[in-house]
């Protein structure tokens, strides 16, 4: 590759990352250390305090402030007393986090979605697809770690009736009067 090829796709990287990072910024899950109670509605729940459990079925929506994951069953995990892993499975599974400062609303869906707060994760498991802005993530599998904001996606195999492959589209920079990527 010359020195001018690897120049051109200098300016794409960046693009990518920031774009990748922007998708990833506010998918933050639940504050489980905020004062604001986490509200759950649901056609039916089953609490079992023994073994830590509530799961909610028909219709679930759980919600933070204007946080909001909705889904067909949703699965609440306690330790010591606390919340630490929320798992929602739908077809799809919806989780939409409004716009926070200058980063603006997270739209995302899949098939499952598991936030689990001790290990500083969000996972949209099958059919993932985040919106954000006009940029959108596609991937059978997206994590998040939330501490280190670190986005790994994977495709899925061809097996799974998948084409094996991450999509990203990325909309341009607005406002800016040249793109990074147009030099």
């Amino acid at each position: 590759m010359s020195c001018h090829q690897r120049s051109k796709r200098a300016p794409l990287r960046r693009l990518l990352g920031a774009a990748l990072l922007a998708l990833a910024a506010n998918a933050q899950a639940f504050d489980l250390n905020s004062d604001s109670p986490i509200k759950v509605s649901a056609d039916n729940a089953r609490l079992d305090d023994a073994k830590g459990t509530a799961v909610y079925t028909g219709g679930v929506v759980v919600r933070q402030d204007a946080t909001e994951l909705t889904a067909d069953r949703v699965v609440l995990y306690r330790s010591q007393g606390a919340l630490n892993r929320i798992e929602a499975y739908g077809k799809p599974a919806h989780y939409i986090q409004p716009q926070q400062g200058e980063t603006p609303k997270t739209d995302a869906e899949a098939l499952t979605i598991i936030y689990a707060a001790g290990e500083n994760r969000l996972t949209f498991e099958e059919k993932a697809v985040i919106r954000q802005n006009g940029n959108v993530f596609k991937g059978e599998r997206i994590d998040y770690d939330t501490a280190r904001r670190v986005v790994t996606a994977g495709g899925g195999s061809k097996s799974d009736g998948g084409d094996g492959r991450v999509e990203m589209v990325i909309q341009p920079r607005q406002g800016s009067g040249t793109s990074e990527a147009g030099n």
